[in-house]
């Protein structure tokens, strides 16, 4: 069954949904940046599996930040399709994605097949 191409009203309901993400997610990335400092190793004020804890805190910490800026430029790249009217479209087939795809991921680059073989290897 072929896929139809978003209308504007998908296209401005999606554009609404990746700028509401983009928001969270630079929030969510400004306030990991200062859980994500490096923990300072005073053996005097913290014990040894305190500072085991809050190594392990702070490394957990910086992999989420890192996660929600990878997941940040794949939400601008979408604002930046959306813009150039190239949104919706697989990046790799050039087929339309379909309307429920974008709407559960509206950053997602591929169309579930293209997606499906990538991921096959």
């Amino acid at each position: 069954m072929p896929i139809i191409e978003l209308d504007t009203e998908q296209i401005n309901y999606l554009g609404k949904q990746l700028k509401l993400k983009a928001a969270e997610l630079e929030a969510q990335v400004e306030e990991s940046r200062q859980n994500a400092e490096p923990v300072a190793l005073d053996q005097q004020s913290v014990g040894r599996v305190s500072r085991i804890d809050a190594i392990q805190q702070q490394q957990m910490a910086v992999a989420n930040r890192e996660q929600s800026k990878l997941l940040l430029k794949r939400v601008y790249d979408a604002l930046r399709r959306v813009e150039s009217a190239e949104y919706g479209f697989c990046l790799q087939c050039g087929e339309a994605i379909g309307f429920p795809r974008l709407e559960a991921q509206p950053f997602t680059p591929l169309c579930l097949d293209c997606q499906s073989a990538m991921e096959r290897g």
